[in-house]
């Protein structure tokens, strides 16, 4: 193995002042910035980390900086420090043409001024970069570069951005390697690499293993702590060559008019190989009644703002809040559950099918528009089984006329496969299960309504359908 290399870097006064005019511009319309529909009205620098020298041809930072942004849309809205985003900041004289989409802007004031700056995950020098410093296990500035020493990188390997990513980044290298790069961040252990990490403890193959990982040293004054946490910024992990994810496979299955039985069974049983062995590897909770009420009480506000967002739930009120009080009702006489850590986001885009037919997990950040303690609390099981029920049926949506019965018969296969592997069925747990997805389909509407009104259907005939349900 290498021996690790360690830099000590200094950042030019005046950088983020001479950034500053070029990313309020360029930062909104990026796919992965969360803020949008409110102008960047400005920015603290975090921490700054020079990769590559700026004089030369090519230099490279590494930021991460806090945007500013009103609460409200419009003008005259106060205004509060706002989420942190880390960002990979190229400089050169002037740029090739193949990366002409990777351009920011061109600086005209401060140390910068006279070069071009442009988003550098797009050029293969500082991509090659990254994979080098993870190899060698390099600590520059406050980036620390860590590595299983048991898994070998070999140097060399072509960087290539994915450009398909939403939240994040990623860059494949060699067809060996997946570099996750998370762009909205926050201090704190990031549940990407938590989760990855302990399931590898536990031999669980559904999972790829973390081969190496960047974290930063940074005390950001905004943050939530006053003790400084480290920021987990990437993840890099096996790449499953040839994969098909879930989601892409079950769409073309309905084009061709098949069923998806077989793989939702097969989806089912490695979501349950996944939870057993979280819950073997890290700690479990028993959920009473305080727990619980705690737990419905915040299901009925998010229904009750989902009202006023979107109108059309409002025929259905008294019904969902019946899925949630059924649930407050069985607490209350003395019914526990077993909570556990779970993938927290789980939908069939989070599931990747290697050519040999293997299904495997990706992706544990949780929602990340959810606070990070929240993301890491223990929770029921079934709140990721309730996520997959509810893609089965986006999927079925997707085509004209839709395919209920497609779904329905995806969603029993998905639960006999999850019991063939846990030893237990997600429908002997009725109440549960229709109070989280009735909680997911909410969420879905208030999504849809905002974002693709085009889909909102898709949700409310599955709160429809569960409004229906008998609570019991």
């Amino acid at each position: 193995m290498s021996e690790a290399v360690t830099r000590t870097v200094t950042t030019p006064p005046g950088l983020l002042a001479s950034l500053d005019p070029l990313l309020r511009e360029w930062l909104p319309r990026q796919r992965w910035f969360a803020g949008k529909g409110r102008p960047v009205t400005g920015f603290d620098l975090v921490a700054a980390t020079e990769l590559l020298p700026a004089g030369a041809k090519l230099g490279l930072y590494h930021l991460l900086v806090r945007a500013h942004q009103p609460l409200q849309p419009g003008h005259g809205g106060s205004e509060q420090p706002g989420d942190c985003y880390q960002l990979f900041i190229g400089v050169r004289e002037a740029l090739p043409p193949r990366l002409a989409p990777a351009l920011i802007g061109h600086v005209s004031q401060g140390p910068l001024a006279g070069r071009t700056v442009y988003e550098a995950l797009h050029d293969t020098r500082p991509a090659d970069l990254l994979l080098e410093a993870l190899r060698t296990q390099a600590r520059i500035g406050g980036l620390r570069f860590e590595r299983d020493p048991r898994q070998e990188i070999r140097p060399g390997l072509v960087p290539r951005l994915m450009t398909v990513e939403q939240s994040n980044s990623s860059v494949v290298y060699g067809d060996t390697f997946i570099l996750k790069l998370m762009r909205r961040v926050v201090p704190g252990i990031n549940p990407d690499l938590e989760l990855p990490l302990a399931l590898a403890r536990e031999g669980c193959p559904r999972v790829p293993p973390p081969t190496a990982w960047l974290v930063a040293d940074a005390e950001d004054t905004a943050g939530p702590s006053h003790t400084p946490e480290p920021y987990v910024l990437g993840v890099l992990q096996p790449f499953v060559q040839g994969a098909t994810d879930g989601w892409e496979l079950a769409l073309r299955e309905l084009a061709k008019g098949e069923d998806f039985v077989a793989e939702a069974r097969a989806i089912g049983r490695a979501t349950a190989e996944v939870h057993t062995a979280l819950a073997r590897a890290l700690p479990t909770v028993t959920l009473g009644h305080v727990h619980m009420r705690a737990l419905v009480d915040g299901m009925t506000e998010r229904l009750e703002a989902a009202m006023h967002a979107v109108p059309a739930l409002r025929p259905y009120a008294e019904d969902l809040r019946s899925a949630y009080t059924a649930l407050d009702d069985l607490a209350s006489e003395g019914r526990t559950w077993t909570a556990q850590r779970v993938h927290g986001d789980l939908h069939l885009g989070q599931c990747l099918r290697s050519p040999a037919g293997t299904w495997s997990l990706i992706d544990f950040e949780g929602e990340p528009a959810r606070p990070l303690a929240e993301r890491r609390m223990p929770q029921p099981a079934v709140r990721d089984v309730a996520g997959m029920l509810r893609s089965f049926d986006y999927a079925a949506r997707t085509t004209d006329p839709p395919q209920p019965d497609w779904a329905t018969h995806c969603r029993a296969a998905y639960c006999s496969g999850y019991a063939e592997a846990a030893g237990r069925d997600p429908r002997t747990e009725p109440v549960l299960l229709r109070a989280y997805e009735t909680d997911k389909a909410v969420y879905e509407a208030v999504y849809e309504a905002r974002h693709r009104p085009d889909w909102l259907p898709v949700p409310l005939a599955a709160l429809r359908r569960l409004a229906s349900a008998d609570p019991t």
